[in-house]
């Protein structure tokens, strides 16, 4: 019988992809978002469900009927393992900034209750709780929220609260992008054999990040870079659409034949942004010198944005020989940040490069209009990352099994 988990907070179904590729059976997801939705619909399809309609809850997750819809999903079978994170614009650093209060007031702040209300009612034997690093530091109601959440996650089971183990970077597990994220992994208390640091063990590391000092770097691959998620799919110019019905996937590195198959398969949203000149020059530029913005801004001021209220890294290149930087859910607004190395395109990324940079399969189709897809993309969880803390909980799922 396969191992099995439900996805609460699921978005567009990063981390359930994980599982599913270390062959769990997901009983249920919980998403509100109905694009993502869809999205985790089609997926569940895909891979042979035929009660996707049911086993996608498209609702809200504070609702009083919440915990018996999933009831209803799951038909009483057992859960081996609850996986999520709570919305995590309230925890951000970004999202504070932007609010003046620092998102203090933000219901969001107190989702964590909801994941650990259903938690309780189903017992799971592990659980698995993502979110942004900004949950360490965010102060709500004059106090840290992060001892309120171990505090709470902590009360039926097993949890660490050391940043150090905590926090792990998706570049260290073969995904082309520095993205820091804080795990906390619990194991059921009357489980006597196992303690939540046993989980955390079974965490390989594949590769090393290009902040990691040589001496940690000894038996780990270097890391993924641009080049290698990106330099085989079709140069495009903004506005164009090189989406096809038969692109010949090559796959010709460890990472595209990680997410793809070699052969001809559907190419999907592989669609540029339109652009004006002024910016395509800036992205020209900035990629001929190799500069940032701030650097642009200094050498070329006839290329100074009109708006005043630009940063210095409004516009950002990623390099072809560097991981990305973190893809963030505010790339729907305008993808800025994400621009593309090569000087001849001028351009940002396509909806199908923000998904190889999360590490998402090629065959992975994602519901609503651009910015839908852009959104669910920069909102998700890197999948080979996925796939790497659902191998660790496989393995200690087995050793129980023993």
């Amino acid at each position: 019988m396969p191992y099995t988990f439900i996805d609460l907070f699921a978005g567009c179904g990063g981390l359930s992809e994980g599982f599913y590729r270390q062959g769990f059976r997901a009983l249920a997801h919980v998403e509100i978002d109905h694009y993502a939705c869809e999205t985790l619909r089609t997926r569940m399809r895909h891979y042979g469900y035929r009660h996707a309609d049911e086993e996608v809850i498209e609702h809200d997750i504070t609702s009083e009927d919440i915990i018996e819809r999933i009831e209803r999903a799951t038909h009483g079978r057992p859960v081996d393992v609850i996986i999520g994170g709570p919305p995590c614009q309230a925890y951000s650093t970004a999202g504070r900034v932007r609010d003046g209060k620092g998102m203090a007031k933000d219901p969001r702040n107190y989702l964590f209750e909801s994941y650990v209300r259903i938690l309780e009612h189903f017992e799971p034997k592990f659980f698995v709780f993502e979110n942004v690093t900004g949950l360490l530091s965010a102060r709500v109601d004059g106090g840290l929220i992060f001892p309120r959440v171990i505090h709470a996650l902590g009360n039926r089971y097993k949890v660490i609260d050391d940043p150090a183990i905590l926090v792990h970077n998706t570049a260290n597990y073969g995904v082309p992008q520095i993205r820091k994220r804080v795990i906390i992994m619990g194991v059921r208390n009357d489980i006597d054999e196992k303690g939540a640091l046993d989980l955390y063990n079974a965490v390989r590391k594949t590769h090393y990040d290009p902040e990691m000092p040589e001496d940690q770097r000894q038996g780990l691959q270097r890391f993924v870079d641009v080049h290698d998620a990106l330099s085989d799919l079709p140069p495009i110019e903004p506005g164009q659409d090189a989406s096809s019905e038969a692109f010949d996937y090559p796959c010709n590195n460890a990472f595209l034949r990680r997410i793809g198959q070699p052969g001809i398969h559907p190419l999907m949203d592989h669609i540029a942004r339109n652009h004006n000149e002024m910016d395509r020059e800036r992205f020209r530029v900035m990629i001929e010198h190799h500069w940032s913005f701030g650097e642009m801004r200094r050498q070329r001021p006839d290329l100074e944005h009109e708006h005043a209220r630009v940063f210095d890294n409004s516009y950002v290149v990623q390099w072809w020989d560097l991981p990305s930087k973190t893809i963030l859910a505010h790339i729907h607004k305008d993808g800025f940040q994400f621009i593309h190395p090569d000087y001849d395109q001028a351009r940002t990324f396509t909806v199908r490069e923000a998904a190889r940079i999360q590490s998402f399969p090629d065959d992975f189709f994602f519901a609503g209009s651009r910015g839908e897809k852009y959104k669910q993309i920069g909102n998700a969880v890197p999948v080979l990352f996925a796939e790497a803390l659902a191998r660790a909980i496989r393995q200690n799922l087995r050793d129980l099994d023993r």
